[in-house]
């Protein structure tokens, strides 16, 4: 993966990311292992990981912190965040990644299949800043990244679960905003469209989906995850010091 920017501030600085074994999140761990940043990681998905682990090895960079972590259960996600913290200095970047896009009927949700859903889609990225801004705060400097989704803007029909937590994302990083601006603390949003990631592919990012989805964006090309790893860079660096409560839509211009 090309890195198109580099960012200085970025060198050395830990970021934790929450699911970071594929997908977007192995894009971030990547871009930001690119930069000279020390990256911690987490992901029930360990045989992924462990792939990630030996490419970023065997191109010569120090592999990063990784341990297998269900994200839904909060004790561990917190005690991983402190650890990773404890072990590689003072945790400046946290990325919320970790999600599921699983498809629901309305009818087919229980009070169960509904609160999973909240629990790996909100309730993580809520219990994950809080483990960050605690560590963050005596150090007065950090920035915590939330994953959103332009399907919250969009309301999809087959997502009610899934559209609602993301919808909450965009709330909770305002409201974190302000809580911890106190601190010094930025709290910001990125909004992906549909991308092009090695599950979308398998699943549902059929190429009948793919060309109705290209007569409805601007850009005629494939986001990729790369292009979201990029701007996630952008915010968690000094270059962005001055922006915080804000979600950014990143779509190729669908919405």
């Amino acid at each position: 993966m090309g890195v198109s920017a580099h960012y200085p501030s970025l060198a050395g600085r830990l970021v934790f990311i929450t699911g970071g074994a594929t997908g977007i999140g192995a894009a971030l761990v990547e871009a930001f292992t690119k930069q000279n940043a020390r990256v911690a990681f987490i992901d029930v998905q360990a045989q992924a990981a462990d792939s990630l682990l030996a490419r970023l090895s065997n191109q010569g960079f120090e592999p990063p912190w990784f341990r297998s972590v269900d994200v839904t259960k909060v004790e561990d996600l917190q005690r991983a965040i402190h650890d990773a913290a404890e072990e590689l200095g003072p945790l400046q970047v946290l990325v919320n990644n970790a999600a599921n896009d699983q498809r629901h009927a309305p009818k087919d949700l229980t009070p169960e299949t509904w609160r999973r859903c909240m629990a790996i889609n909100l309730d993580a990225t809520f219990f994950a800043a809080q483990a960050a801004a605690a560590v963050m705060a005596p150090k007065r400097r950090g920035a915590i990244i939330n994953f959103g989704s332009i399907n919250s803007l969009l309301g999809p029909p087959n997502m009610p679960g899934y559209v609602t937590a993301k919808a909450g994302i965009m709330g909770l990083t305002k409201s974190l905003a302000k809580d911890y601006g106190v601190h010094n603390l930025r709290v910001n949003a990125i909004l992906p469209g549909w991308v092009a990631t090695e599950r979308q592919l398998q699943t549902w990012l059929t190429p009948a989906a793919e060309r109705e989805w290209m007569q409805q964006v601007a850009l005629q090309s494939r986001l990729m995850p790369q292009d979201v790893a990029n701007l996630a860079l952008f915010l968690a660096s000094d270059d962005s010091n001055m922006i915080s409560g804000q979600s950014f839509v990143i779509d190729g211009g669908r919405t």
